[in-house]
């Protein structure tokens, strides 16, 4: 929960500061021109609203793609700034900054590794330094210690085909 809450944190951060300068960014079947301070919108040289405004939203088609300008401030000696407004929309589309996506590939391998150290650490086996001590064998009953190689007793060795043993030579 705490992942996403800084992840939309960080895509907010990076919309507020793309947008102090200005430009135009698409969102579904709209798109927004942002003006560097207030002023009039115009399509060409159509007034588009008379009111005063640092953004203006239109829903995007093939007849209100085209160039765009903000007047500020109104009068003689005013400001220009151009927009050329083109792209693609859909309803359920979503844009992801390279650089977004890059930074949340990189926080999620580090966090991966974090939690790998940390799994690694707490369950390491938690031992003295010094030798450990083999455990002994339990104790045969019967008096004869055993030996590796023991005879075979013919009263209980199974008469199958292949647990007779064939000498040649």
């Amino acid at each position: 929960m705490g992942v996403r809450a800084a992840l939309a944190f960080l895509l907010l951060f990076i919309a507020a500061a793309n947008a102090l300068d200005g430009g135009v960014t698409f969102w579904k079947e709209h798109f927004t021109m942002t003006c560097p301070k207030e002023g009039t919108w115009y399509k060409k040289e159509e007034l588009l609203s008379n009111v005063s405004a640092t953004t203006y939203t239109r829903p995007y088609n093939g007849k209100t793609k085209g160039l765009y300008h903000c007047r500020y401030p109104p009068g003689e000696g005013a400001i220009k700034y151009y927009f050329y407004v083109k792209g693609s929309v859909c309803a359920n589309c979503f844009e992801l900054d390279a650089v977004a996506f890059a930074v949340a590939i990189v926080v999620d391998v580090v966090g991966t590794a974090c939690v790998m150290l940390i799994i690694y650490r707490c369950t390491k086996k938690k031992s003295s330094a010094g030798l450990t001590q083999a455990p002994k064998a339990p104790a045969r009953s019967g008096g004869e210690p055993p030996t590796h190689y023991e005879p075979l007793n013919h009263r209980t060795r199974a008469q199958d085909p292949y647990s007779v043993v064939n000498r040649m030579g």
